[in-house]
């Protein structure tokens, strides 16, 4: 039972209550909740309302108490990911994965020491899994205060490394999918190292995600010491077994790249976001963000080469601070708006590899 004295508004969640049966009206519903957030001083937005309403809405179909469990520890964890990144979502951060077992004296340890150093030097917010190992090296290499730590709680106890341990940056998750939420939603490019099935199990979902839009374009690198094949036959075999025979696309192929030094990773996230700024999708247009502007030559020259990723019209540029009522965030940049087939977001790639490649003037 929940009892808010305040206004003596009485919200039951019992199974087989009255007072909120599945008859009752939506509105009604909503109704109390803005009440409740009113009270509570809380801005009464339509979407904390529509979030309570879902979770009311649940219970009134009898959902078992564990249910409830994972609902509300998943929101705990929710609420703390966003309190701790809301402060630096303006500052560009690199997830490193890896393997927990490598050792401090391996090859792969000390090129990931050097690439969080070099990269959070270079203005990079370094983000791992919080483990020993290549997370380890990440949280070691960064600049003070220039990384975090995102630990999962496992039956044989990962502990946080030495690097990150009593951190206000380390957050220690139950479950894995909001933890990899995390990983993905927060950070601007990933660096994968070698490891076993919870690498790639990382690794392939990121790949997922690009591939079918859910994740915005982004540097994705395989990266291992230059003595080591590692991720040579791991391409091999996504090309014999997955290209060849049709289950991927070519352009899935441009998701990815391949370094084997610190300096191959700069240079390929600096270019990267040489021009390309992000991307912006609605139900009418795409907007990708530029940090440069376009010739009418380089225009010409996209909707010649790139017009498969688009339904209808051609690709339209619009200089920087020029108002668009469907993207009104980043003003200061122009903007290269099309109606994109929402099926091709690989091939979203060899547009940014295309646009990051103008000489700007």
């Amino acid at each position: 039972m929940l009892n808010l004295n305040k206004s003596s508004i009485k919200i039951n969640l019992k199974k087989g209550s009255s007072s909120m049966t599945k008859s009752a009206p939506s509105n009604l519903v909503k109704e109390k909740i803005s009440t409740l957030l009113s009270d509570l001083s809380l801005p009464d937005s339509e979407l904390l309302n529509d979030c309570i309403h879902s979770i009311i809405k649940m219970q009134q179909h009898n959902v078992e108490e564990n249910d409830l469990k994972l609902l509300s520890t998943a929101l705990e964890e929710f609420r703390d990911i966003f309190k701790l990144f809301q402060r630096y979502r303006d500052v560009r951060k690199i997830t490193i994965f890896g393997s927990a077992r490598c050792k401090p004296s391996h090859p792969n340890y000390i090129l990931a020491e050097q690439t969080a150093k070099s990269l959070s030097k270079k203005g990079y917010m370094i983000i791992t899994g919080a483990g020993p190992g290549i997370m380890e090296a990440g949280n070691k290499g960064a600049l003070l205060n220039k990384s975090f730590g995102l630990n999962i709680l496992l039956p044989f106890e990962q502990l946080a490394n030495q690097y990150i341990e009593g951190s206000s940056k380390l957050i220690s998750f139950k479950y894995f999918f909001t933890r990899k939420l995390a990983f993905i939603r927060e950070s601007d490019g990933t660096v994968l190292f070698p490891g076993g099935f919870g690498t790639h199990d990382e690794g392939f979902e990121l790949l997922t995600l690009i591939q079918t839009g859910r994740c915005a374009p982004r540097p994705f690198i395989l990266i291992n010491h230059p003595d080591s094949s590692y991720w040579q036959h791991w391409k091999t075999y996504v090309q014999n077994e997955l290209l060849e025979k049709e289950y991927i696309s070519k352009d899935d192929m441009s998701i990815f790249s391949i370094c084997d030094s610190v300096d191959d990773v700069e240079k390929t996230i600096s270019q990267f976001y040489h021009n390309y700024h992000s991307i912006r999708y609605t139900s009418q247009s795409t907007f990708l963000r530029l940090n440069h502007p376009l010739s009418e030559t380089h225009l010409k020259t996209i909707n010649q080469e790139f017009k498969h990723l688009i339904t209808h019209d051609k690709f339209s540029f619009t200089p920087a601070n020029t108002p668009v009522k469907e993207d009104p965030y980043f003003p200061d940049k122009p903007k290269l708006i099309f109606q994109f087939n929402r099926t091709d977001y690989s091939g979203l790639y060899p547009l940014i590899y295309y646009l990051n490649s103008l000489s700007i003037e």
